[in-house]
């Protein structure tokens, strides 16, 4: 990944975000510090809950639920406390 100067970076701010966009991004430094990665914008991913099967299964009886009981592993899966 190419690491560029402050300065510099300031310069060719426009062909360095055309560079980043096509997907090659680049990280910003001073005085060979790293400051700022810069990366391409992607649409963070709808995140998966619990309880999102709400009503599409049961816990069956001959599950081994001594450790924890039904009624927990019956909340996780109906997305209750």
């Amino acid at each position: 990944m190419l690491t560029i100067n402050l300065n510099e970076a300031q310069e060719r701010l426009l062909e360095l975000v055309k560079q980043a966009k096509d997907g090659e991004g680049f990280i910003i430094a001073d005085n060979d510090t790293p400051l700022v990665k810069v990366l391409p914008y992607a649409e963070p991913k709808e995140s998966r809950r619990l309880g999102f099967m709400r009503g599409q299964g049961v816990v069956g009886k001959d599950v081994d639920v001594k450790s924890i009981g039904r009624e927990v592993i019956s909340a996780m899966f109906e997305g209750r406390e």
